[in-house]
């Protein structure tokens, strides 16, 4: 029995999906701060998806979304969830760590 191994093929640390409603101040703030702390602590190890509420409300409704910015950490489990524009990274990292 042999197993394959795929090279180069970089493990996702983290799943993320923020959720914010078009250009709104919050909105792209949330953007900005969840860039800067993936960049600076999870710099190869994620995937974020931005989902906008204004072009796909019914996504945000499967996920239990009524406020944005909303973010998601879907995998590892347990899913976690930190609202706002993120600028407490202590907050979000706590989230993100799943504690």
């Amino acid at each position: 029995m042999s197993s394959a191994v795929i090279p180069d093929v970089p493990e996702i640390g983290l799943r993320l999906r923020l959720y914010i409603a078009g250009t709104a101040p919050n909105s792209l703030r949330a953007i900005a701060n969840l860039k800067a702390i993936c960049t600076e602590h999870f710099e190869d190890c994620h995937e974020l998806e931005i989902v906008d509420l204004l072009w796909h409300p019914q996504r945000a409704l499967a996920d239990g979304v009524i406020v944005t910015p909303t973010l998601l950490k879907l995998f590892p489990l347990p899913v976690q969830r930190v609202i706002g524009n993120l600028s407490d990274t202590g907050q979000v990292l706590l989230a993100l760590n799943g504690q």
